[in-house]
């Protein structure tokens, strides 16, 4: 988990991907690479999810590739056997995070409350998702539910878009901020790989400014 989470303050964007035709996998994490964002979390809501995870995994193995929306142990599974590095839930099954343990793999659940936070540090983890982000309300909700929790460490994920990622990065208790903006679901419909690598381009040079 450490690792993950070393890995994800240096890249700081999660793209989160939405992928029907697992052939634009590979297109896909090509542009994202060459883009500056050697990652990306692959939502198991379509039924091309885990065989774009292999096809991302096995063209690019150094790419940090999560597996997101997992809501259950059978999901885990395929997700280690495409590839993935990490599980992202949408969240927080304790079933879930235990099989994620015995399998040897991190996972981030999400979590929108005081009482959910808790659960997580019972778990033994020390990263969860914060999600929906915007909807809970945002950086101030999320301000104010990490100060009891100082070891926690957050993913903001949902509502995050360009023009609020860089305030949600400045808070010191967010490794990376999950976002769709640079990989909406139309421009990878419609193969618009270079438009997918300008936004990544401009994301990052947005967090490294």
């Amino acid at each position: 988990m450490n690792e993950l989470i070393q890995k994800l303050k240096e890249i700081r964007i999660v793209p989160v991907v939405k992928i029907d035709d697992a052939k634009k996998a590979v297109p896909l994490a090509k542009s994202l690479i060459e883009g500056g964002i050697p990652c990306a979390e692959v939502t198991f809501r379509t039924e091309g999810a885990k065989e774009a995870i292999k096809e991302m995994h096995e063209a690019y193995p150094d790419m940090l590739i999560g597996a997101g929306t997992v809501l259950n142990a059978k999901q885990v599974d395929e997700a280690i056997e495409a590839g993935a590095t990490f599980i992202v839930s949408p969240g927080l099954n304790p079933n879930t995070v235990k099989y994620c343990k015995e399998k040897g793999i991190p996972i981030l659940p999400g979590v929108a409350t005081a009482s959910e936070i808790e659960q997580a540090i019972e778990l033994g983890l020390c990263a969860v998702k914060f999600f929906p982000a915007e909807a809970n309300g945002g950086l101030k909700t999320l301000k104010a539910l990490s100060a009891p929790y100082y070891k926690m460490e957050f993913m903001p994920t949902g509502g995050i878009q360009e023009s609020n990622v860089k305030e949600y990065l400045a808070f010191d208790k967010v490794i990376a901020c999950g976002g769709s903006w640079m990989v909406k679901d139309e421009l990878i419909e419609n193969e618009k790989f270079e438009e997918i690598q300008a936004l990544a381009q401009k994301a990052m040079a947005l967090v490294t400014e």
